[in-house]
């Protein structure tokens, strides 16, 4: 039992070593400060990659991906409504007027506070922005800012669409953190509502949209991911 004891008494003298030696009853001197030298992000940082990036981590999680132009994106957005058949679309307040100029039979509905879960619930689709998304985890976050409106309008809904723009992206969560308002309510996605019991069957759908489409707004071509 001494071979052990004194075995790790030496660890702990060798641990602190570097340390300051102090008398019991001198004040405590000040922690030495943290080393925050650490990379932020891991790879290429242009435009381009970071879309490419996202876009690719997105559908592995997947979620829809499409690619368009400010110009096209009220098309775009009609026409994934209009494939998806949903007759009405949950839209915040301060959703651009623009984005929905080109819907033909799918009727939009303005949050409010008559717009309870369960008037939620008979929503189809719910159209949003984001806060910004981080391209090496796959991430969108909201925060209840400009056009994404309160948490329930994008829990409820069983199909999600958000609009992210190219100045929105992000490497990393680093990047990320600084950006973001940490008194704001914050929900962070990566793809369609999805989890798995024991045996690891995946059930989407479970605590939020089953399906989600992501629409980068950038200005290039329009592709599908």
């Amino acid at each position: 039992m001494t071979g052990s004891r004194e075995r790790v008494l030496a660890r702990i003298r060798a641990a602190l070593a570097d340390r300051p030696h102090t008398a019991p009853d001198a004040p405590e001197a000040p922690e030495p400060p943290v080393r925050r030298d650490y990379l932020t992000a891991h790879g290429p940082e242009d435009p381009a990659a970071l879309l490419d990036l996202l876009a690719g981590n997105l559908t592995d999680y997947r979620a829809h991906v499409h690619h368009s132009t400010a110009d096209g994106l009220p098309e775009l957005i009609a026409r994934l409504l209009r494939e998806r058949g949903s007759r009405s679309v949950a839209v915040p307040a301060d959703l651009p007027g623009a984005w929905l100029s080109a819907l033909d039979a799918t009727r939009p509905v303005v949050d409010s506070e008559e717009l309870t879960a369960e008037r939620l619930d008979a929503v189809d689709s719910v159209l949003t922005g984001c806060a910004l998304a981080v391209a090496e985890t796959g991430t969108i976050v909201l925060d209840a800012g400009p056009a994404q409106g309160r948490r329930a309008l994008t829990l409820v809904p069983d199909h999600h669409l958000c609009v992210v723009r190219a100045d929105q992206v992000v490497a990393s969560l680093p990047r990320a953190l600084p950006r973001l308002d940490p008194t704001r309510p914050q929900t962070w996605i990566s793809g369609p509502s999805a989890t798995s019991d024991i045996e690891l069957d995946r059930v989407e759908g479970v605590h939020g949209p089953r399906r989600m489409d992501v629409l980068l707004v950038t200005e290039r071509p329009a592709r599908e991911s």
